[in-house]
């Protein structure tokens, strides 16, 4: 713990009385949250899986952090809202991250400043990396207790801005900047993610697309063989290599599908009949009432000409005052209705957006500012690890009540972000939290519900 003189912060006085406060609290944290941090890598062991991926290099005889110390501190710091490793130079001391790294919070030996841990993330070499990709699918396979039925494999890029001279940053048209373009695969029904993979800040090719999920798709069935797996993504995911990819390896996708002359062409019956009934409620609709925008869908057979065949492309047009919208997406499924097909199954990959906005904005994983690309992927990788803590919690600390859907901010500031009064006696640690804390029973229900989970 810092012992640096503080100079007092004064504000207005009370009752004639001098109010000022001083960083001198001594054995307080802010962070009593990492308590149940803890006991979520206690279940899961993602942080323990990372550990076991990445081969230590250092000389022993001089090392005092282990791999798995440094680890748990910069993942756990990342999980609280610490995203820099800087922070570790403050934050070393603190009682709650040294009981996180399984160390006394009084007694027990401070944990490792920025130095030690820019020197982690500049040791790792892509074979460490390519096992920490395993490392993190092999969490995600373990978080299901009975093997799964099917899965959805959400997959989408993100922009990830750059201000030096980070190996792979490329120029961007479309985001009109220097960046990477992180790609992002996530369960679809429960948020879980599988991995992420640092990019070059360009969209990716068709080619590029199908070696990634040679490999997930591989490393899933490995584990469950029976399992029926379901590919939805974006339009730039919509590539000839793809679809013969999901063909051969019986990938089930819904993929959006960039429109052309020869796709609206198709359109154009329906949406004329959609401009028409709108034309007649317009006519009927009372003065001031709001605009009833018309959705039909259709389906259709369309061959691109890298296309080996004709595929099943489903089609929504929309007409209301705004003008005229029209949407594709391209599919392997043959039966559903293309109304089910567009709204239930490829809309609903709108919550990935939130699952990333979970992992960029509020874990702000896009502080990929090392120059080196394996440095950059392992910070990548470190806040995925948060990522899992975080969603686990929700998962299973927070199911049955309200809080399992917030995000990742809401819960870091309201049950995460928690002070107390740390006391280490001789049998027992013990957080003193506020007295005044309004959510005492919650804080019960996510401790009970994670022993009743991970025994």
């Amino acid at each position: 713990m810092s012992t640096e003189p503080q100079m007092p912060l004064d504000f207005a006085p009370i009752s004639g009385k001098r109010v000022e406060a001083t960083f001198d609290g001594g054995n307080v944290t802010s962070d009593a949250g990492v308590l149940f941090l803890r006991a979520v890598e206690q279940g899961t062991g993602v942080i323990r899986r990372l550990v076991g991926a990445i081969r230590d290099r250092r000389d022993q005889r001089y090392v005092d952090h282990s791999l798995e110390d440094l680890l748990r501190q910069r993942v756990f710091q990342i999980a609280q809202g610490y995203e820099d490793a800087i922070d570790c130079n403050d934050l070393r001391g603190d009682p709650a991250f040294k009981v996180g790294c399984e160390r006394a919070p009084l007694s027990g030996e401070d944990l490792a400043s920025q130095p030690t841990m820019s020197r982690l993330e500049n040791s790792v070499s892509r074979s460490d990396l390519y096992r920490m990709a395993q490392a993190l699918a092999d969490s995600f396979i373990a978080s299901y207790t009975t093997p799964p039925e099917a899965i959805i494999l959400d997959i989408d890029d993100t922009d990830d801005r750059t201000h030096g001279a980070q190996q792979g940053t490329l120029f961007n048209g479309y985001y009109g900047e220097y960046g990477f373009l992180p790609l992002h695969l996530y369960e679809g029904q429960s948020g879980k993610l599988i991995t992420t993979i640092l990019r070059p800040g360009v969209r990716p090719s068709g080619v590029e697309i199908v070696m990634i999920l040679k490999r997930v798709v591989a490393y899933l069935r490995q584990a469950w063989p029976s399992v029926a797996i379901f590919l939805r993504g974006d339009s730039h995911f919509s590539a000839p290599e793809v679809h013969e990819f999901c063909d051969a390896e019986k990938v089930a996708f819904v993929l959006g599908q960039g429109g052309n002359a020869v796709l609206k062409q198709k359109a154009a019956e329906l949406l004329a009949q959609a401009q028409g009934l709108h034309r007649t409620t317009q006519a009927e609709r009372p003065a001031g009432a709001p605009d009833e925008t018309i959705r039909l869908f259709t389906s259709f057979f369309y061959q691109a000409d890298t296309w080996e065949k004709p595929r099943r492309i489903a089609c929504k047009v929309e007409v209301s005052d705004q003008g005229d919208n029209l949407r594709f997406v391209v599919t392997s499924l043959q039966s559903s209705q293309p109304s089910f097909i567009y709204k239930k199954i490829y809309c609903a990959r709108g919550r990935m957006e939130n699952y990333i906005k979970d992992h960029k904005t509020f874990l702000l994983s896009d502080r990929t500012s090392c120059q080196s690309w394996e440095a950059n992927q392992f910070r990548l990788f470190l806040h995925s690890a948060a990522y899992v803590l975080l969603q686990t919690l929700e998962e299973i600390g927070l199911a049955h009540t309200h809080w399992v859907h917030v995000q990742f901010n809401t819960l870091q500031r309201r049950l995460l972000k928690v002070g107390a009064r740390v006391g280490e006696l001789k049998t027992k640690i013990i957080f003193h939290l506020p007295t005044s804390f309004p959510l005492k029973e919650i804080f019960r229900k996510i401790l009970f519900q994670l022993n009743t989970a991970y025994p």
